[in-house]
Parts: C-alpha cells; structure tokens; sequence
C-alpha cells in the first residue's frame, strides 16, 4: 500500500469538528443484526431497480443454489414496466414484490438482482410499519440500493449488506466477489478485514473508531431533504464509491453534503472504485480537495463498489479504519 500524507491547497472555510455531534445530530450508533445463513435458506430475489437481464439472473441464482441456498424469485423481477425501460417494472409491482418477500417467514434474506435507478420512487410507498413487524432478516445490495439501507436503518435500525447483487457481472464472473460474499453470509466472522488491495492509499493518516454507513456517493447526495433521510453522519465512519460521475458532478456531490453539514462530526472515510469516472489522479484530486480538509482518517481505493471485483461490507456494524494499513476492521460480524 503507498502512503501520501501531502496536505491539500484547498481549505474548507466552515470546517467541521471531527468527532463530534450536534444537537440536531446524535452520534450514528450500532444497528440489529439478522442472523446469519445456513444451507437450505430460502431467500428472496427483488428487483427494486432498474431491468435485469434474465441470462444473468439465471447465472446468479445458480451460484445461490451451488451454496445451498433456494432462491425465491419475486413475481414481477422480470416483468418490463410498461412505459419506462429504465425501471424493473411498476412501481406498485416492484413495492409488492419486495414487501412480500420482506414479510415471508419462511424466507432468511432478500437480495436485490440488480441496481441502476428506481428504488427512490418506491421508498416512501413501501409499509414501513409492516416491514418493522416483520423482523430482522439479511438483506444485500448497493449502488442504487445505497438509498434502501439507508431507509432500513433509518427505519428498521437494522444492519444491512452493502454487497454485490444476483444478477451483477462482478458476481457472476470474479470469483472473489463471490466467495466474499458467500463467507460474508454464512461465516462473517471469517471476513472482518477489508484491504488493503494493491491501489490503497493513505490520504489523512490515523485510525478512527465508529459505525460503518455510506454506499453511492450520488444516492446519499439526493437523499438530502427528503422523509426519515440522515442528516449527519457524526461518529461513523463513511463508505462512498460511485460510477459514471465526472469529477465536476463529484465535486459537486461533495460540496452538497459538506455545505448541508452532512460530514460534521465524521470519524473516519474510506473511498472504494470509481469507476467510468473519468482520469483516476483528477478524480483523486477532487476527492482529496473537498475531504482531507475535515482531518479525520481518510484512505482511498478500498476496493469496494461498482468494480470488476468487490468485497462485501456491513452496513451498521462497529468497525477500526485503520488509515495508515489501509485496513477496514470490524468489532464483530455483520450478521450473528
């Protein structure tokens, strides 16, 4: 792992106070963790997102059943939404689908087959209080699905899998992913490091203790001002990765939570891929721009999002960024 301790040109004119919380801010605290999976788990297959081609699904759920899982594929998954190709299906079949395999009993986890967008026009639809009676159970996603963890332990206080989905190339195609995953389901106590991989880079040296929370940088930006959203993230340590965002747009996603005092009272943050992003040493500058200025531990290249290989975190979970190993460590588990 390289270390580059350099200090940043740009200074943060309003710069927060790492390590604490405001009033209007409590410190972000540990969540519920589902129990883990054994072999003959039924689990549950939604799309909340955007299209899933059916040859890849297919693929995926038959990794599921090479572990001993039977996967339950929801009723409209591969039903096209009858005007609009970039959403899974209706909003009303996509809500269904993911309340009812919520709510089955007989079912240990749900599992997003893909992200894309569409899971923020169904989060304020969904029966939150039918969900919350339902119970803790696994759930796994990312990228789009960014908002749905967040929505879970907002809600439901419940630690989640920021994870890769059934019916994503990384899962389908690298090996590791997949094996992250699987030991991340079935043995977690076996995977409580994360990094470093060979690009990590410490950019603020230091080790910080606290909840792990973040996901897509973009979908944590247009959370902003919306019902139940976070409005810090004091005491937790940050997980941001995204896609397909030129350095302006990220710089601008940045400068949106900085400025709405998002990142007041951070512990530590850790950056995964960002990939299609553009020049990887301008996206780097933008990054360290806008966050080596709030002084807390800070590490890039972390491995995990929307890359060709990637590891499985909890969401919710005490953990240890150790800035200076390029190490994510967690107190325990994701899952019990």
């Amino acid at each position: 792992m390289s270390t580059d301790t350099s200090a940043s040109t740009t200074t943060q004119t309003t710069a927060p106070t790492p390590g604490t919380a405001t009033a209007s801010a409590p410190l972000v605290t540990p969540l519920t963790r589902p129990r883990r999976l054994r072999k003959g788990d039924r689990v549950g297959i939604v799309a909340p997102s955007g299209p899933v081609p059916g040859d890849r699904l297919e693929s995926g759920l038959t990794v599921l059943r090479d572990w001993g899982l039977e996967p339950v594929v929801g009723p409209h998954v591969l039903t096209p939404h009858p005007r609009l190709a970039h959403l899974a299906s209706a909003d009303e079949h996509r809500i269904r689908d993911f309340e009812e395999a919520w709510c089955d009993p007989s079912l240990a986890a749900v599992i997003s087959a893909r992200g894309g967008y569409g899971t923020q026009r169904i989060l304020d639809r969904l029966d939150w209080d039918r969900l919350r009676a339902a119970g803790p159970k696994v759930f796994v996603g990312y990228s789009d699905l960014t908002v749905l963890h967040e929505a879970m332990a907002q809600r439901l206080e419940l630690a989640t899998l920021h994870g890769p989905m059934t019916a994503t190339l990384s899962f389908i195609e690298d090996e590791a992913t997949r094996e992250h995953l699987r030991r991340s389901l079935f043995t977690p106590e076996e995977v409580l490091e994360i990094g470093p991989t060979a690009a990590t880079r410490t950019v603020v040296p230091g080790q910080a203790r606290g909840v792990t929370i973040g996901g897509n940088l973009s979908l944590l930006a247009a959370e902003l001002g919306t019902p139940h959203a976070r409005t810090s993230a004091a005491g937790a340590i940050v997980l941001l990765e995204d896609i397909d965002q030129p350095p302006y747009s990220l710089d601008r996603l940045l400068t949106q939570l900085l400025r709405s005092g998002w990142f007041e009272g951070v512990a530590g943050i850790a950056l995964g891929s960002w990939t299609a992003c553009g020049d990887p040493e301008e996206v780097s500058t933008v990054l360290r721009e806008r966050l080596e200025p709030l002084g807390v531990p800070l590490v890039e290249e972390l491995g995990f999002g929307h890359g060709p290989s990637t590891p499985t975190l909890p969401l919710g979970v005490p953990a240890v960024l150790d800035a200076d190993a390029g190490t994510l460590t967690y107190d325990e588990p994701g899952l019990l």
